[in-house]
């Protein structure tokens, strides 16, 4: 199993840009499917992108199309999530989350999912 690690958040602007990075640790990285979370204060958890286990894949929340892009990079055992456009309401912390399962499963995280990160802060000042 892999364990994942988030890193890149920070305190913006809005209309500025952010890439978050999600790195995994362990073997067989390339079998999962991994996706982005986030939770704002007072708010449950909801998905933002989810990628295949190729990269080929991807699907995103309504509220992020066309702001961010997810990417994967096998070879560095990575998944980046590329935030254009961040606005008041993209404050949260977000968490990347791997599933064998599929991204599908990911993206519906409606349950248990196999590995989460521990999160990393986005703060977008208006």
């Amino acid at each position: 199993q892999v364990q994942l690690v988030e890193s890149g958040g920070g305190l913006v602007q809005a209309g500025d840009s952010l890439r978050l990075s999600c790195t995994a640790s362990g073997q067989n990285f390339p079998k999962y499917a991994v996706g982005w979370f986030r939770q704002a204060p007072g708010k449950e958890r909801e998905f933002v992108a989810v990628v295949s286990w190729g990269g080929g894949g991807t699907d995103y929340a309504d509220s992020v199309k066309g702001r961010f892009t997810i990417s994967r990079d096998n070879a560095k055992n990575a998944v980046y999530l590329q935030m254009n456009g961040l606005k008041p309401g993209d404050t949260a912390v977000y968490y990347c989350a791997a599933d064998t399962r599929g991204p599908k499963v990911v993206a519906e995280n409606r349950g248990y999912l196999e590995v989460w990160g521990q999160g990393t802060l986005v703060t977008v000042s208006s």
